[in-house]
């Protein structure tokens, strides 16, 4: 049975991978992004960092934490390049217990969607990751019948 995670151990690591991510921009600027695009996402960073530490009793929940992983992770999951390798090596060499996943292809994999944040993922990412190549057209469509299954399910 594995321990149950606490929030403060939980938000302490978080904030020692976004310092990663923010270091990660910085040292490697992704080709993409313009230096003022690079100060922006920093500033969200170092915000999300912010209100993991310092954010009101009653938000701090294993449950909060879990979609703001998925904010900070969601570029060095699905990209490429010296920006997300530096990031992955740092995680590593931290012995941060995060692993790096394609989610995307998890649920396709799977045939569903499971819970709201999946939903939101995949909302997030379909043309994406159509447009780079890495799901298929029919891939897309599939995942697009999924979405729309989970939006009917929701209703219900």
């Amino acid at each position: 049975m594995t321990p149950k995670k606490d929030y403060t151990t939980e938000a302490l690591k978080l904030s020692k991978a976004i310092d990663i991510a923010i270091d990660s921009f910085r040292k490697f600027k992704p080709t993409e992004l313009s230096e003022d695009n690079v100060n922006h996402i920093v500033k969200v960073y170092s915000e999300w960092k912010d209100s993991l530490l310092n954010s009101e009793q009653k938000y701090k929940t294993i449950a909060s934490l879990k979609y703001r992983i998925q904010e900070v992770f969601t570029y060095f999951q699905e990209g490429a390049g010296k920006t997300v390798d530096y990031f992955w090596g740092k995680i590593k060499d931290e012995n941060l217990d995060y692993i790096r996943e394609d989610k995307l292809r998890k649920i396709l994999d799977r045939g569903k969607i499971k819970g709201r944040i999946e939903y939101e993922y995949a909302i997030d990412l379909i043309v994406a990751a159509e447009q780079e190549g890495r799901i298929t057209k029919e891939e897309s469509m599939k995942l697009d019948v999924m979405i729309d299954e989970f939006e009917q399910h929701k209703k219900k």
